[in-house]
C-alpha cells in the first residue's frame, strides 16, 4: 500500500529535519484492521504476531530497566533544543510507523485525527477530550530522531519491580533483563510501598512519559483527567490486565475509568479508512489554540545510543 502524504504546516522548524522515506516495516496485510472483529484486537499470540512485534517487545523487555529508564528521562527532559506547535509534531508522525502495533500500519498522523474524531462524534461537548485524542501520541516523535522504537512506542510498565504476568509475552520476555536478578528489584512492590500512587511509581520509558512531561513544563489546559489519559494509556497491564492495583492509590482508582474510556477510541477507531485532513483543520487548529496554544518546548535531537 502506497503511504499518503499529510501536510498540516507548510514548512518545519529547521531544527526538525524530517526523515525523506518513513519509518516502517513491511505491510503484514493480514493484520490490518479491515480483517478484524473487535475481540481480534491488540492479538499478540506469539504464533500469529508480526516479527516486527515480537522483536520490539522483547528489545523492550529486555533493556528497560531502571537505571535506563532514569538516564532516558534525564537525557528528553532538558527541553532545550527545538520548539514545535502542536501540528508541526503532528506533521512530523506522517513519517513514523508504530512497530509494536499489530492492528495498523499506517503513519501515526492520521490515527491521531482517526482517534479525535470517534471522541467529537461520541462526545461533542468535550473538546478537552477531543485534544487528547489528537496529541496522544505525539510523544513518539522520539522515534523520529534516534530513541529505538522500544524506548518509543508499545505496552508500558512499571520499573523497579517484578513484572506482572499479563505483560505482552509474559514474564519470560523479561529473561535477559538485568533488573531481574537484583533482590531489590524483582520482588512485588520491589522499591515502592504498598498504594504509594502511580505518581510515585517509575514507568518505562516511552512516549507516553515524555508527552506527559512536555505538557508539564509547556503552558496547557487540559484537565487532570486527560493528563492522566496521556500518561497511562499504554499501561495496559493495569487498565484492562487488572495489575499492579497494589501500586495504586484511591486518585489513580478514580482515574482508571477515564482511561479505559479513552481507549475505547485509541483502539476500535483504527481503520484502513482515512480521514480528510484538510477539511478538519480549521477545527482542530481552533481547539490546539484554546487548550496547547504555541510553541511546546521539547528536545529532538539526532542520535543514536
Amino acid at each position: 500500500m502506497e503511504k499518503m502524504a499529510l501536510h498540516l504546516v507548510e514548512r518545519m522548524p529547521d531544527e526538525v529535519p524530517i526523515p525523506s522515506e518513513p519509518i516502517h516495516w513491511e505491510d503484514p496485510s493480514e493484520y490490518r484492521p479491515e480483517k478484524k472483529d473487535v475481540k481480534d484486537f491488540r492479538d499478540y499470540d506469539i504464533h500469529s504476531t508480526p516479527e516486527r512485534v515480537i522483536k520490539t517487545y522483547y528489545d523492550m523487555h529486555t533493556n528497560q530497566t531502571l537505571d535506563f529508564v532514569k538516564k532516558r528521562m534525564e537525557f528528553w527532559g532538558k527541553f532545550d533544543h527545538a520548539e514545535m506547535t502542536i501540528l508541526e509534531a503532528l506533521e512530523a508522525l506522517n513519517s513514523f510507523v508504530d512497530d509494536s502495533d499489530p492492528d495498523l500500519d499506517l503513519p501515526n498522523a492520521f490515527h491521531a485525527f482517526q482517534t479525535a474524531e470517534g471522541i467529537r462524534k461520541a462526545h461533542p461537548d468535550k473538546e478537552w477530550f477531543q485534544v487528547v485524542g489528537l496529541i496522544h501520541d505525539l510523544g513518539k516523535v522520539m522515534g523520529l530522531w534516534g530513541e529505538p522504537q522500544w524506548a518509543t512506542v508499545g505496552d508500558t510498565f512499571p520499573v523497579g519491580c517484578e513484572p506482572a504476568d499479563c505483560i505482552v509475552f509474559g514474564k519470560e520476555s523479561f529473561k535477559n533483563n538485568p533488573d531481574i536478578k537484583n533482590e531489590k528489584l524483582n520482588t512485588r512492590l520491589g522499591i515502592y510501598e504498598e498504594n504509594c500512587g502511580l505518581d510515585k511509581v517509575c514507568m518505562s520509558w516511552g512516549h507516553d512519559e515524555y508527552l506527559y512531561r512536555v505538557l508539564l513544563a509547556n503552558k496547557h489546559n487540559i484537565p487532570e483527567e486527560g493528563m492522566y489519559m496521556i500518561r497511562f494509556h499504554s499501561f495496559y497491564p493495569w487498565h484492562t490486565g487488572g495489575a499492579y492495583s497494589y501500586l495504586c492509590n484511591n486518585k489513580d482508582m478514580e482515574m482508571i475509568k477515564w482511561i479505559r474510556l479513552f481507549n475505547q477510541f485509541d483502539l476500535y477507531t483504527k481503520s484502513p479508512d482515512l480521514p480528510d485532513v484538510e477539511e478538519l483543520l480549521p477545527y482542530y487548529q481552533n481547539l490546539v489554540d484554546k487548550y496547547v496554544p504555541g510553541k511546546l518546548k521539547c528536545i529532538f535531537t539526532h542520535y543514536m545510543l
